[in-house]
């Protein structure tokens, strides 16, 4: 069975950066499409990003463009979250969750937490002065 390990989180002032990584307990991430997502505190969880099985396709929340990036790493089976600019609003704590799929395929969405089948347990990041 899909396992999912975020790590990277942590207390960054406004303005600040951090990386946060999403390691798959399986052979390959080819299979697989990655999203993450976020939950604030009294909010419903939100899509933040994602990135097709192939990596072709990659998506961005409008509240998170230009300042988010997504990639993967196949060989370290590891999918990364590269934020920059972070800002309070950014406080939450954020998910990868997996989506099984073709090889190759485009396939991903961050608008729909209920399309993805396995999650990871969550790395807490706080934007505070």
């Amino acid at each position: 069975q899909l396992q999912l390990v975020e790590s990277g989180g942590g207390l960054v002032k406004p303005g600040g950066s951090l990386r946060l990584s999403c390691a798959a307990s399986i052979f390959t991430l080819d299979y697989y499409a990655i999203g993450w997502f976020r939950q604030a505190p009294g909010k419903e969880r939100e899509g933040v990003s994602c990135i097709s099985s192939s990596g072709i396709y990659i998506g961005y929340a409008d509240s998170v463009k230009r300042r988010f990036f997504i990639s993967k790493d196949n060989a370290k089976k590891t999918v990364y979250l590269q934020m920059n600019g972070l800002k309070p609003e950014d406080t939450a704590v954020y998910y990868c969750a997996a989506a099984k799929r073709p090889l190759g395929d485009g396939w991903c969405s961050f608008d729909g937490a209920g399309l993805y089948d396995s999650w990871g347990q969550g790395t807490q990041v706080t934007v505070s002065s």
